[in-house]
């Protein structure tokens, strides 16, 4: 059996209400400034938070307006904020970008390195600041992931960072925080985090301990996401995804990803394209271009969807709830021109990191093929 390390938080706290045991955690620690990144729609939900750390001594400083696909430059420009706060103590509550820049704050914070420095795996040296992240979105699994995003200006690409010191101390599972988020980020995020387990599932890295994560995952939100997208209060189906999420968090650090999301990160970078609608449009194509390197795998992955026992099951099954979230099936519906095909695919060649785990190799000609066929 290969050799895997599986990181974690020191500890998760997974149902509702357990913000409070946020705010618990960050006063045990004799902190006394927590910076809290989040979003606009997310501040009514925390404000009692908030109120009582004021009410206990501590100093809260919250910043809301980080982008969906965060840049260097933006990360720098919160960064100086942070600083200028003297945070002691970092909260991401929110998606995937807010979390992840929480994570890079808190390791970034004391200015030792530059985040250009660390894209790829293992050049953090370390973090100062205490850390807790909290999802506010059933997709990226951040709050359990060892890896970061950052859209890379001068490349235009999406870069990730990975190392053991972007794990949070804590993460916070609360999926009451996810029932504002709109049908069409549901349907997004939730198509992300099943593009993470079915990936990790299959990747040549597979391990039989994350594919139990990664088969609960693919079977979690293939039976809710749908649901979820057509009724936003159903609390069921919010708790089933982001347990789900969360699962697939888990199974980034030990086998990752492959070849959907290295195709996914050009789209991201050049035409600001999110992650987990760029990840839908490819899931499907990506499969058919693996399914013959592990034909085994991806009938199970059909019999987790109850979608029938083939290979080619699982793949219909896969672009029919994609369609039926109202994810577009082309590129060129979301307004991508088919003469960036040749850049995109030379970018996409580039993310040597998960195109190295993919279950079949992965050439300039497949990339140039798998880009064409979703025209």
């Amino acid at each position: 059996m290969r050799t895997i390390t599986i990181q974690q938080p020191r500890k998760v706290i997974i149902g509702a209400g357990c913000l409070s045991q946020l705010c618990d955690d960050y006063l045990q620690q004799g902190l006394k400034r927590l910076f809290i990144l989040t979003a606009p729609p997310i501040r009514p939900l925390i404000a009692e938070a908030v109120r009582t750390l004021e009410s206990k001594g501590v100093a809260v400083e919250i910043y809301d307006n980080i982008r969906q696909e965060p840049t260097v430059s933006d990360f720098y420009a919160v960064l100086g904020i942070a600083q200028e706060f003297g945070a002691d103590g970092i909260a991401g509550i929110g998606g995937g970008s807010v979390m992840d820049t929480a994570k890079l704050i808190a390791a970034f914070a004391d200015g030792k390195q530059r985040v250009e420095d660390c894209f790829g795996t293992g050049f953090v040296k370390g973090r100062s600041l205490w850390l807790g992240c909290m999802p506010t979105t059933a997709g990226t699994g951040s709050e359990v992931s060892p890896n970061a995003i950052l859209l890379d200006e001068a490349d235009k690409l999406k870069k990730g960072i990975v190392s053991p010191y972007l794990m949070a101390d804590a993460a916070y599972l609360d999926a009451a925080l996810t029932v504002t988020v709109p049908a069409k980020v549901t349907a997004e995020t939730g198509m992300d985090a099943l593009t993470h387990c079915i990936e990790a599932y299959t990747n040549k890295f597979a391990h039989p301990v994350i594919d139990l994560y990664a088969r609960e995952g693919i079977r979690l939100i293939s039976h809710h996401l749908l649901q979820a997208v057509k009724d936003g209060t159903d609390m069921e189906a919010r708790e089933a995804l982001l347990r789900g999420s969360y699962y697939g968090g888990i199974c980034l650090g030990p086998v990752n990803t492959a070849a959907v999301h290295a195709l996914s990160y050009p789209l991201g970078g050049e035409f600001h394209i999110s992650h987990g609608l760029a990840n839908a449009i490819l899931l499907p194509s990506v499969m058919v271009f693996n399914k013959d390197s592990n034909p085994q795998k991806f009938a199970e992955i059909a019999r987790l969807c109850e979608a029938g026992d083939t290979a080619e099951d699982s793949i219909r099954y896969v672009s029919r709830l994609s369609k039926a979230c109202g994810i577009p099936t082309r590129l060129s519906d979301i307004g991508i021109p088919q003469s960036a095909v040749p850049h995109l695919a030379e970018a996409a060649m580039e993310v040597t990191r998960l195109l190295n785990n993919n279950p079949r190799p992965v050439t300039l000609a497949d990339a140039t093929h798998i880009y064409e066929s979703l025209f």
